[in-house]
């Protein structure tokens, strides 16, 4: 895959995340993305007329939200800039830059917005109407608690899916544990001297606005409703399911908030960018579905297929970040491909920080490519599983601009 396709260094951005029901669980989550771009794009001193495409990424549906990336635009001022509203479960980030890197591959647009934005709190409860039900009765669903628990498919909720992984490659409770150990040790890195890696990208304390956007009604310090994670608070903690290994500590907790990217050509990179000797490059994409009902293996053929494209091996590898939404992904990601699982999701990761859905990936991403900045430069991967047994996966480079 030859991409001529870049992300200007610091011209991306995240709120901190908030468990369900928390601080930002009263904002309509496309409103909400529309006001934190604004100010992000305005500290940046990005210029909203210099976007030609954007693309929106959200799953739970919103008042107004039938009107997606349209609406999104218009509340920026942008308002001659089209493009998709895309929603892929937990791969709606990394469909979403494909598609952003794809539209200026085509020569179709120079520089792209992409926003992904969700709001698990507060999911709408849907009414199906159907005329020729019992008595003109239709169906109704929970749309965040009902598809959390059930795949129409594979006819089994989201942890089914962990313990199918579990049992099939024998990974136990403690492994699971050492994982989450580790991976909020990771996050406390983040959290040192005042959360200075967040603040690379975030904005700190973060103020959060009224409903109506007039006035400020609170205040975060980073992401909220993450629980102190010990050996022994773990080590009591029993499988959710009867026979099972895997516990409420081993997975993630449902998030609210959002964040954004842009994206590129060469050139314009150049001018963007925060730091014009820093190139951050997209080098491939790729995407796969495993076995039904074993979602959290998806990511390692995902994360083959991106390597693939970008014409590289696991071996040339500096950084991973992984969506992870069961400590049992790291693992069989771990031992698939080799990559050493203690140097994974340096400074947190999803299942630390949670997961709102379609913003994940794209923080995540945003970490991965710090990371490498703070390295010094390298080849970063980020691959993540999505709801129906699927993943998708990114490579990128960060390097010297010459």
């Amino acid at each position: 895959m030859s991409m001529a396709t870049e992300i200007p260094y610091g011209a991306y951005w995240s709120t901190p995340f908030a468990r369900w029901q928390g601080s930002l669980s009263h904002l309509n989550s496309v409103e909400f993305a529309a006001h934190v771009a604004r100010d992000e794009l305005q500290k940046r001193q990005i210029p909203v007329d210099g976007f030609d495409h954007a693309v929106l990424g959200i799953t739970v549906p919103q008042h107004h939200s039938f009107f997606g990336l349209p609406w999104l635009t218009g509340m920026l001022g942008a308002e001659r800039v089209a493009g998709p509203t895309i929603s892929q479960a937990c791969a709606t980030s990394a469909r979403c830059l494909l598609a952003a890197a794809q539209e200026i591959d085509a020569g179709m647009a120079t520089t792209s917005l992409v926003i992904a934005t969700d709001r698990t709190s507060n999911g709408p409860h849907m009414y199906y109407p159907n005329p020729q039900g019992p008595g003109g009765t239709g169906g109704h669903e929970d749309w965040v608690m009902d598809n959390f628990s059930n795949d129409p498919h594979a006819h089994v909720g989201m942890i089914d899916t962990a313990e199918n992984v579990a049992r099939k490659w024998q990974i136990t409770t403690a492994e699971q544990h050492d994982v989450v150990i580790r991976r909020y040790e990771q996050y406390q890195d983040a959290l040192a001297e005042g959360s200075a890696f967040l603040k690379r990208y975030m904005t700190l304390p973060f103020p959060v606005p009224h409903a109506s956007y007039r006035k400020t009604v609170g205040s975060m310090a980073g992401d909220e409703g993450i629980h102190p994670t010990t050996r022994e608070g773990l080590d009591r903690l029993k499988p959710v399911q009867e026979g099972g290994s895997v516990t409420f500590g081993g997975q993630t907790h449902p998030a609210d908030g959002n964040a954004g990217i842009v994206v590129t050509t060469p050139d314009r990179a150049a001018a963007l960018s925060q730091d014009r000797k820093i190139r951050v490059k997209l080098l491939g994409f790729g995407q796969a579905r495993t076995d039904k009902a074993f979602m959290p293996a998806a990511p390692v053929p995902a994360a083959e297929r991106a390597l693939k494209a970008a014409g590289l091996g696991i071996d040339r590898v500096d950084a991973v970040k992984t969506h992870n939404p069961f400590a049992v992904n790291d693992i069989l990601f771990a031992r698939e491909t080799g990559f050493d699982l203690q140097r994974m999701n340096n400074f947190g990761c999803s299942l630390i920080w949670g997961h709102p859905q379609g913003p994940t990936g794209l923080r995540a991403i945003i970490e991965l490519i710090e990371e490498l900045v703070l390295r010094g430069g390298g080849v970063g991967l980020f691959t993540g599983c999505a709801a129906g047994d699927t993943a998708m996966s990114l490579v990128l480079a960060v390097e010297d601009r010459q």
